[in-house]
Formats: structure tokens, C-alpha cells, sequence
């Protein structure tokens, strides 16, 4: 009830149990509150990090050698084990090797196949397993580990609507993921690799949505650089109609604080302007002390932000290209949207592509997604402005406008006497044929 439309499973943490009872929880959520809710199952990819050390811990101090090797002897202030041989592969001569999400540095002087002897550029203490990336080297690991996949038979036997992918690299990760889940579920990629941002259309022709994991991204970028491929994704998903998400210390400060800092609440707004189609909260609805509160303040900062008679502006300085009639129909839909009449969009679909091109022209007026496939409607939930429901499937035209107005209504996206705009395609349940584009009214009370 607090604003939440899609529920992120971590499969980083907790047990196949844990998530089976969390997805459950959301059915049930999604019963009681009368509207799709979509289920986004994030596999936990490949993690390297380092061994053990002899003492738990030890501290590097700037300008020592330390040595990183495959030996399982417990690490000490001068070495440890990093048990990963393809990290070795990809090392060269003046690399960076960053640990513990970049609080450790060290540069690369010598390397082998089993080991790299380095320079601390940057010491802090470490401690077992913290996790070690590589910025700029892209690491022959595959995106999908063994734990992965178990994880991702589980997620897909539990009906989940969404599957992310971690540390894509390259395209063929994307082709893998695929080619397992075999349309069961929307694919999405999860851009946090430097390596992915070269290969980015390439990426982009394999996925549904993309997400802009901006912690890990932000490890391997320097600070100043992730506003700035943000802003990249993000234009680069709209124009070709994908959902794309902002996630990453949205509202951080409010997982143990009952309000945000100013910062969070601009950065918000800043993804809101530049159209993104989600935000995602992480920890601070996971494990925060104040998670129903940190959706409803999402909820308001949207909200506001959309109140902006700058907004539209902002959020619209760049439309795609029409590149077939269906689009230009659709593009059509959202000129006419905008008359003052006009209470929402009533789209018929099928597979969802028909809403989905609608929420790439993003109208100002809400699109209400109308299909007879339950999986439709709830990874719908994620596409911008969309607000999805179940209908019967519709075999006459003449029931279009029926049970377009009465949905309309019965959302509440429609008052009495209000415009509704009806996009569908005939024959009715072709997928992406859209062709018919009528006008209706709500009945007068």
C-alpha cells in the first residue's frame, strides 16, 4: 500500500526457503491489494574474493609490497590467498587491484599464473573473504555460476516475473541466460562491469530492462563517472523502449534513520527527471529499521517530482524514433493523450510490447495495460506509467470499448465524463499489431 510495485529476491543472501516464503509473501500481497505485483529474482553471480588471513585480519599500510597467490595458507600482512586462477589471466603489469570495495588499492608490478606481487597504493585493514575487482580488465569468468543456477531452476519453478543477471561482461552472458530461462521470465541485466558499458548494444539486444547497479559500478568507476553513465543507461534503455531501473543507496541513510538526507531525496529526483522507468530501494527495505516508511518517502519524492510543471520537459527532452507503423501509432496515442479531456490509455495487449511502446513515449497521462495473461500484467509492473490488469480475452472488437471504460472506472484512472483512449490490434491478440486507435467516455453520474 506504501507505493511498491515490483519485490526484489537477493539470492546473495538467505536460503531457497527464505525467498520461497518471500515470493509467497507477495502473492498473498498481490491478492490483497487487488493488482499485479511483480517478483524480480537476482542471482548473486560470480563474487571473488580473498582467502583467509592467519589472525582474521591484518593492516596494510601505503608503500608495502603484498603479494596475492593460490597457496591456502592463511594470509598475513605481506600476502594472501585469492583461490580464483582466472583473476591471475586477466592481470597485467600497473594494474589496479582493488579490495573491499575499493578501500585497499594496490598496483601490479609482477605477475605468473598463480600469483601477482603488488604495491599498496592505499591501506586500510582487511579481514576474511572481502570481495577484490578489477576496473578496466575484464575477467574470463562467466556471468553464471553453479550456485547460480540452481538458484535460477528454484526462481523460475517458484513463477518468479523478473530474472537479473550480475556482473554482465558481454553479450553472451546475456545469450546464456536466455537460452536457460526460455522465456519463462523477463531477462534483465544488471550493469555494474566497466567491460559492460563497452559492450552495451550488443548487452542491450539481449535483454528486457536493464538495472543501474550503481555500488558496484561504482567501484570500479571513479566517483565523478557514475552520474554520468547513469544518465547514459539510462537514455540508451529509453530509446529503445527498455525498462530501466536506478538502484543503489537511493534512500541509504534511511535504514536506520526515519528521513532521508536532502542528497538522497535530490537523487531520487534527479532519476525521476531523467525518466527512469524504477527506483529500487536495497538495504533499506531488506534489513533497514524503517522499510515501510522508505517506500512511502520514494512514493512522495515521485510524486512531487511529477508535480513539477517542468517535469514533462525534463523527463521528455528526447523521444525515440518511430521505426514501424505500430510505433507511430503509439506515438499518435500519446499526442492525443495529452488533451486536457483525457484520463488514461486503455492498451490491449497481449506479450506487453504494445504498453511497453507506449511507456517509451512516456504520455503524461496514465496507460492502463489491458491482457488476459497474468505473467503479462505482472512484468508490466516494471514499464513506466503502467498500471496493468487481468481481463478475459477479448474475441469481438466491439467489446474493446466496454471493457476499456469499465476498467478505467474501475481503477480509478478514469472519473465520470473523462476521455479514454483505446490502442489495440486486429486481429485482436496478434502480438505487437497495433492498428485500432478509438476514443471513449466514462458514463456521467
Amino acid at each position: 500500500m506504501a507505493g511498491a510495485d515490483v519485490f526484489r529476491v537477493n539470492f546473495s543472501h538467505g536460503s531457497q526457503a527464505d525467498h520461497a516464503r518471500t515470493i509467497q509473501a507477495v502473492r498473498e500481497a498481490e491478492a490483497a491489494v487487488g493488482r499485479p505485483l511483480a517478483v524480480l529474482a537476482d542471482l548473486q553471480g560470480p563474487k571473488i574474493r580473498l582467502a583467509e588471513f592467519a589472525e582474521g585480519s591484518a593492516q596494510l599500510k601505503a608503500g608495502q609490497p603484498f603479494r596475492l597467490d593460490m597457496s591456502r595458507t592463511p594470509g598475513d600482512t605481506v600476502r594472501v590467498g585469492v583461490p580464483h586462477p582466472e583473476v591471475f589471466a586477466a592481470l597485467r603489469v600497473g594494474a589496479e587491484v582493488l579490495l573491499d570495495d575499493g578501500k585497499v588499492r594496490l598496483r601490479v608490478v609482477a605477475h605468473g599464473p598463480d600469483y601477482a606481487d603488488t604495491v599498496v597504493e592505499a591501506g586500510d585493514r582487511l579481514s576474511d573473504h572481502k570481495g577484490l575487482n578489477l576496473p578496466n580488465l575484464s575477467i574470463p569468468i562467466p556471468a553464471l555460476t553453479d550456485k547460480d543456477r540452481e538458484d535460477l531452476a528454484f526462481a523460475l519453478q517458484q513463477g518468479v516475473d523478473w530474472v537479473a543477471l550480475s556482473f554482465v561482461q558481454r553479450a553472451s552472458d546475456m545469450a546464456e541466460l536466455r537460452k536457460l530461462v526460455q522465456g519463462r521470465a523477463a531477462v534483465l541485466a544488471k550493469i555494474e562491469k566497466p567491460a559492460a558499458l563497452e559492450a552495451l548494444d550488443e548487452i542491450l539486444d539481449l535483454c528486457q530492462a536493464i538495472m543501474v547497479a550503481r555500488g558496484d559500478l561504482g567501484v570500479e568507476l571513479a566517483p565523478e563517472e557514475v552520474p554520468v553513465y547513469q544518465k547514459k543507461l539510462v537514455r540508451a534503455a529509453r530509446l529503445r523502449g527498455l525498462p530501466v531501473i536506478v538502484a543503489t543507496q537511493m534512500l541509504e541513510s534511511m535504514t536506520h534513520s526515519p528521513t532521508p538526507t536532502r542528497a538522497e531525496a535530490s537523487d531520487v529526483a534527479n532519476a525521476v527527471y531523467e525518466g527512469a522507468d524504477a527506483v529500487m530501494l536495497s538495504a533499506e527495505t531488506a534489513a533497514g529499521d524503517y522499510p515501510v516508511e522508505s517506500v512511502a518517502m520514494m512514493d512522495r519524492i515521485i510524486t512531487r517530482v511529477e508535480q513539477d510543471p517542468r517535469w514533462p520537459e525534463l523527463m521528455r527532452a528526447e523521444y525515440p524514433v518511430e521505426d514501424a507503423d505500430a510505433d507511430a501509432l503509439v506515438a499518435a496515442a500519446r499526442k492525443a493523450s495529452e488533451s486536457a479531456s483525457t484520463a488514461c490509455i486503455a492498451a490491449f495487449t497481449t506479450t506487453g510490447q504494445t504498453a511497453l511502446r507506449l511507456a517509451r513515449e512516456r504520455p503524461l497521462q496514465p496507460t492502463l495495460a489491458l491482457t488476459p495473461n497474468l505473467d503479462t500484467a505482472r512484468r508490466l509492473s516494471l514499464a513506466w506509467g503502467v498500471e496493468a490488469r487481468v481481463v478475459p480475452e477479448v474475441h469481438d472488437p466491439e467489446e474493446l470499448t466496454d471493457i476499456a471504460v469499465e476498467q478505467a472506472v474501475k481503477t480509478g484512472l478514469a472519473p465520470p465524463g473523462q476521455r479514454v483512449l483505446i490502442l489495440a490490434g486486429l486481429p485482436l491478440g496478434s502480438p505487437g499489431a497495433a492498428n485500432i486507435l478509438r476514443l471513449a467516455h466514462t458514463p456521467r453520474r
